[in-house]
């Protein structure tokens, strides 16, 4: 089965399960107990980002992968010491610690995948 990856993510369960799940809008309006359910696990998932981000986000549980596939990105990272910039251009991936707090500016229209264990996963307005 091909899909792709935008409106089709995919769910890796702690058991080594691997389930497409409907993406993008429908994903994100499941009911808080069913967005649980996934946060579990590994979720895969591809976004594109025409703007920068409106808000900050954090995952306490688990480091996040993010692979830019297209365009040009700077992920803000909040630490200790000060924000740190991470450019991402032409194909490019980093590893956001957990804990840590995050947002992105766009350079120019970008593809992201993500893969992230979501539960506890927070926001603030950037």
């Amino acid at each position: 089965m091909s899909f792709d990856p935008a409106e089709t993510y995919v769910s890796l369960g702690p058991a080594g399960s691997a389930e497409p799940v409907p993406g993008g809008e429908t994903f994100w309006s499941l009911p808080e107990a069913e967005l649980d359910r996934f946060g579990a696990g590994w979720l895969i998932s591809e976004f594109a980002c025409s703007a920068n981000w409106s808000n900050w986000e954090m995952h306490p549980e688990a480091d996040e992968f993010v692979y830019l596939l297209s365009g040009a990105a700077v992920l803000l990272l909040e630490q200790p010491g000060g924000l740190r910039e991470v450019p991402l251009s032409q194909r490019a991936a980093t590893v956001i610690p957990k804990g840590v707090w995050h947002t992105a500016k766009v350079s120019e229209p970008s593809r992201m995948l993500f893969v992230t264990m979501g539960r506890g996963t927070r926001h603030r307005a950037a």
